[in-house]
């Protein structure tokens, strides 16, 4: 029930004059259709009793989103592929609380678009051997949060997938990625401040050298690292 007041009012925008508006109501409307449609995945989920701390497909449970996994093709910094095919595994309570920030960012008429997700020690490891170098690369000796399903790496975009400007690309590892630069535009600074604010209200934390990466809260200690696999479809 308490989805059907918004549902109701976006019906009634959908039918304004304005053709960019009409355009745009639709969408959100199949947007929060979408998310209702989710959300009953999620509920049944939990009524099966999945765990909290299962590794679950992203695809299977939110279907708002669009994807860009870096390293399952040889366009990322270590300039080779490390995953055999592109998916994104989490942590049944990562997804729920991604979901829910999905929601929010399509109600201002933004979708999130995902970089990499859950990444198994071996990988770490792999990433470790080519790239020796903690400001680089996690230290597989200790692990990161990736390594836990409890870490994304993410940017904006429209309902076409066109990326908002962030200022720089993702895995840039210079200054200008950091949370704390604020030598960029005015249109750079807006679109970091709404990815981070709108992720840090629904639960994850962000990470100051990197303006593309979030933590659920308490990951490091609720989950451990992990050399999960997935099955290549």
């Amino acid at each position: 029930m308490k989805y059907l007041l918004p549902i109701l009012c976006l019906i009634l925008v959908s039918s304004c004059k304005n053709p960019k508006e009409a355009v745009y109501s639709d969408e959100l409307l199949k947007s929060n259709y979408q998310f209702i449609a989710d959300n009953a995945t999620i509920l049944e989920a939990t009524r099966m009793n999945v765990s909290d701390t299962t590794f679950v497909s992203l695809k299977d449970y939110g279907k708002d989103f669009f994807y860009d996994m870096r390293y399952a093709t040889d366009a990322n910094f270590l300039k080779t592929k490390v995953y055999d095919c592109p998916e994104c595994y989490l942590r049944f309570k990562t997804i729920k609380a991604l979901i829910k920030a999905n929601l929010a960012f399509v109600k201002q008429g933004y979708k999130i678009k995902i970089y990499d997700c859950y990444r198994p020690i071996d990988v770490q490891k792999k990433m470790w051997e080519i790239v020796p170098n903690p400001v680089y690369v996690a230290d597989p000796a200790k692990g990161s949060i990736h390594n836990r399903g409890g870490a994304v790496d993410i940017t904006l975009t429209d309902f076409s997938g066109n990326e908002l400007d962030m200022g720089t690309n993702f895995d840039h590892f210079g200054p200008e990625a950091a949370h704390s630069y604020t030598k960029l535009s005015e249109e750079v600074l807006a679109n970091r401040k709404l990815l981070k604010d709108v992720m840090i209200r629904n639960g994850f934390r962000s990470f100051a050298s990197e303006w593309w990466h979030y933590d659920l809260t308490n990951a490091s200690t609720t989950f451990t690292v992990s050399n999960f696999k997935w099955n290549c479809k």
